[in-house]
């Protein structure tokens, strides 16, 4: 049999003479997917010389999150940081990025830039022209990129870790046909740009209309995640409701909420849903003013990426879209508190 020479194994494994090269010496600066491919085309050649690992430097993987001062953001922001402890820094070295919400712009060039350097990214970001642009430069780069949260539908990513938005709205649809007396229930709705926000009103809206008559669903509040704007909003819309039989909160603004609701002396007196648990809806779920939240469980958003992204550049390993990254959405009530 011919000796196996550079120039063969770079035929066979479709790269450049001095990719192979860098990849048998062990010089680094080659991605980790063609590192394993050429060291596959190796091994099955029957190439007789020890072979280095196909990667022993900690996987360099970026996180990017929102940079608005929502709890649920922060608490995630320590999750993640919590993983990379676990798993150590001879495995992964972690890098967090927080960007406005508002400024897809700049998550955008930020994920072309990170994609350059990083083996992998953890995206937080909405359904923009420019998200979707960056995803794609990502894929062509043989970077994958998980989303977390929100999903961004038919973006370029290798799969998406989250709660099923639409779900969690029907959840809040069945818990308050369940439990709201006869009368109008408001729905207040965060950013309506944001997908969650829409498939959240979506599923609360389709689950009482189909389960409960008694209820009359007035025109969203669309707060647009601004509290002053919620205030307003609220105030005006309970001064003319009839009968007020529940609150629906897909955002932030409890505290506002809240506020107003004392205002009309309602607290305790109709059904309050809203999302998340932290020291807020903590109190007002005790002092029987939020009824549920629904929390999304901040803790196992990290495990699952960290978790799939690993799987992915170690193994090569494809996870199923929605299937293999669903976190379980948590209702949470004054009973069950930890």
């Amino acid at each position: 049999m011919k000796k196996l020479t550079l120039q063969m194994l770079a035929k066979m494994a479709g790269v450049g003479v001095a990719t192979v090269d860098r990849v048998l010496n062990d010089r680094g600066g080659v991605s980790p997917e063609t590192v394993r491919k050429v060291l596959q085309v190796a091994r099955e050649a029957g190439l007789k010389r020890q072979l280095p690992e196909a990667y022993r430097q900690p996987w360099q993987i970026e996180v990017f999150l929102s940079g608005n001062a929502s709890f649920f953001f922060q608490r995630l922001t320590r999750d993640f940081s919590a993983i990379a402890s676990q798993l150590g820094y001879q495995r992964l070295t972690l890098h967090r990025t927080c960007i406005p919400e508002s400024q897809p712009e700049k998550l955008a060039q930020a994920i072309v830039e990170s994609s350059q350097k990083r083996d992998g990214l953890i995206v937080f970001g909405h359904d923009y022209a420019a998200i979707h642009q960056a995803l794609a430069y990502c894929q062509a780069a043989g970077v994958p990129v998980i989303t977390i949260v929100t999903d961004i539908p038919d973006a370029s990513r290798l799969c998406h870790v989250g709660i099923n938005q639409y779900q969690a709205g029907r959840t809040a649809g069945l818990l308050m046909s369940k439990t709201a007396v006869t009368g109008e229930v408001i729905m207040i709705s965060g950013r309506t740009d944001y997908l969650a926000h829409r498939q959240r009103i979506e599923g609360f809206r389709e689950a009482v209309t189909a389960r409960a008559p008694h209820i009359r669903l007035r025109e969203v509040l669309t707060g647009e995640d601004r509290r002053e704007r919620i205030r307003g909003l609220l105030d005006d819309a309970l001064r003319h409701a009839e009968e007020v039989a529940g609150i629906y909160n897909t955002g932030l603004g409890n505290s506002e909420i809240t506020s107003v609701l004392q205002r009309h002396g309602l607290p305790g007196n109709c059904t309050f849903i809203t999302h998340e648990l932290y020291s807020l809806t903590r109190t007002l779920l005790c002092d029987d003013v939020v009824s549920f939240t629904l929390d999304q469980n901040a803790p196992q958003h990290a495990r699952l990426a960290v978790d799939l992204m690993l799987r992915h550049l170690e193994t090569g390993y494809q996870p199923e879209m929605y299937s293999d990254g669903k976190v379980a959405l948590n209702i949470v009530t004054a009973e069950n508190l930890d």
